[in-house]
This record gives C-alpha cells, sequence and structure tokens, in this order.
C-alpha cells in the first residue's frame, strides 16, 4: 500500500470517532443545569459568581457572624425594664436565596429582570435559606429576641400568603402574621422600620440593599447615593449588616432611573457604560 493510501485510510479511521462524536453530541439530551450557547450576557459573571464562589457564601457567614456578635453584645448591655431587643431583616437575598432564579434567567439568555418569571418562581417556592440564616435567626429567637421581616414585593393577591410560605419552606423562625410585613405597592419600608422601633430596641438591621436600612439612599443619581451611604458609613457591620448582591437591587435604579429596567439595546449600552466609569485609560 503507498504512502498517500495508508494516510488517506488513516484520516478515514480517525474521522470515524470524531464524526461520531458529533453526531451524539448533536442527538445529546440538554439538560435544566446546563447552559446551550455562549452567547453573551450581561448577567453571566455576576451570575456564576453568584453560583459557585465560595466567597460568595462565606460573606453570609461573615454578616450573620457579625450580627450575632451585636447581638451578643446587646444582650450582655440589656437590663430588666429595658425596651425588648429585636432584629429587622428584608427577606430576599438577604435571608432567603434567588441564585436558582437568577440560574434560570441564564439558561433563558435573560439580561434583565423578568417580573412573571419571578412570580412564578416564588409561588412555585424557589427561594430557599441564604448560608448561615437559619443558625443565626434561631439562635436569636433562643435568647428571647424576636425577628422582623419587613419586605416589598408585589405577585398580586397572594403576595403575603407567598412570602410566608417562602419563609416556612426554609424553617425560619417567626414566619407569622405579627412578624412579617409586606409592601405592595412601595419599596418604601421605613414606616414599618419606625413603628417597630418605638416598641423595641433594634440591635440590627439586615439586607442586601440600602434601602433595606434607610429610604434616602433611594436615589436616581450614583455619585449621590455614593455620598449618602459615605455619611453612614460608622453603621456599617454595626447596625447595619449588609449582603452581597451584584444582580439587581436598588443600586440599578441609580444607573437606569428604574429598580428594574426594561431589557433594551439602550440599557445595555448603559449597562457597559457604567461597568466602565471608572475604567483605566493607558
Amino acid at each position: 500500500m503507498g504512502l498517500k493510501m495508508k494516510v488517506e485510510k488513516n484520516n478515514k479511521i480517525l474521522a470515524a470517532p470524531i464524526l461520531f462524536s458529533l453526531l451524539m453530541l448533536q442527538c445529546a439530551p440538554v439538560w435544566s443545569g446546563q447552559v446551550t450557547s455562549a452567547v453573551s450576557n450581561d448577567l453571566t459573571s455576576a451570575v456564576a459568581w453568584r453560583q459557585t464562589a465560595a466567597e460568595f457564601e462565606a460573606l453570609y457567614y461573615q454578616g450573620f457572624n457579625i450580627a450575632k456578635m451585636r447581638l451578643d453584645s446587646a444582650l450582655q448591655a440589656h437590663k430588666a425594664g429595658d425596651r425588648p431587643l429585636a432584629i429587622i431583616s428584608d427577606i430576599d437575598d438577604t435571608v432567603l436565596s434567588s441564585n436558582s432564579y437568577w440560574g434560570y434567567m441564564i439558561n433563558s439568555g435573560k439580561e434583565f429582570f423578568d417580573d412573571a418569571a419571578w412570580d412564578k418562581w416564588v409561588a412555585e417556592n424557589g427561594p430557599v435559606a441564604t448560608p448561615g440564616a437559619v443558625e443565626f435567626l434561631n439562635y436569636a429567637q433562643s435568647k428571647g429576641v424576636e425577628v422582623f421581616y419587613v419586605t416589598s414585593r408585589d405577585q398580586g393577591d397572594k403576595t403575603y400568603e407567598y412570602a410566608l410560605a417562602n419563609l416556612r419552606n426554609s424553617k425560619l423562625p417567626f414566619a407569622d402574621e405579627k412578624h412579617l410585613t409586606v409592601y405592595r405597592d412601595t419599596s418604601n419600608k421605613e414606616p414599618r422600620q419606625l413603628e417597630i422601633a418605638k416598641d423595641y430596641e433594634v440591635v440590627v438591621m439586615l439586607g442586601d440593599n440600602l434601602n433595606d436600612f434607610k429610604r434616602k439612599y433611594y436615589v436616581s443619581d450614583v455619585q449621590q447615593r455614593m455620598a449618602l451611604m459615605t455619611e453612614d458609613k460608622q453603621e456599617f457591620g454595626r447596625k447595619f449588616v449588609l449582603f452581597p448582591n451584584p444582580t439587581d437591587g436598588h443600586w440599578l435604579k441609580a444607573i437606569f432611573g428604574d429598580s428594574e429596567p426594561p431589557a433594551t439595546p439602550q440599557n445595555s449600552v448603559k449597562f457597559k457604560a457604567a461597568a466602565a466609569s471608572r475604567a483605566w485609560q493607558p
């Protein structure tokens, strides 16, 4: 057999398994956890960090450890006759994780918040407890400290029912009508927070948005929001315990003028411009 014929024969032998593999890849089923394309998505890096980074979970443990230290300090200083101690907490991305929702967003090729998908996910008890949340809140309960949940959600007439179910499904304490407040028509949580503070000494507030602590941060300007936060910098790690959320929140309002901006080409351009706003200029 000549050299040319040997090469052709060997190439055919090598090509056969490669072609077979390609055919198998085309015919293989796509599971829910698989990404079906490499199309660019503005959310990819942020969601990958949420889903895989040990640092992401560590920040939750760190936050709840700080909250526990603040609580222990308050318990030591608490005297008979003092107002009872309490904790005020946000729900979503504070004590309940939305990671599976954001995984769905990536698989669906969506780059901006999808209300319809979120509402369905909430109704199906998609949220699970964030790392360290159950342990810390149970510890507070064991010390006689009440936890009040104050959140803003809107899934129609069943909004409150779903919120209670989400808390109970994750075995979080104080999941009852006395301790849960849900605002449907506003993200301003301050009225309920101030009511609680009249009757309780609020030891710590838990949230993933600045707006979970004070309404004053709810502004439509990046620099103004930064300045307002800096005014209260001594409160972070003391009264305020902030958890990570790189995918949604009121920080978006400072960029787009809307906390849930629509998915448009113009907003994608704005997002990129925001990301490059402090870029190194070689």
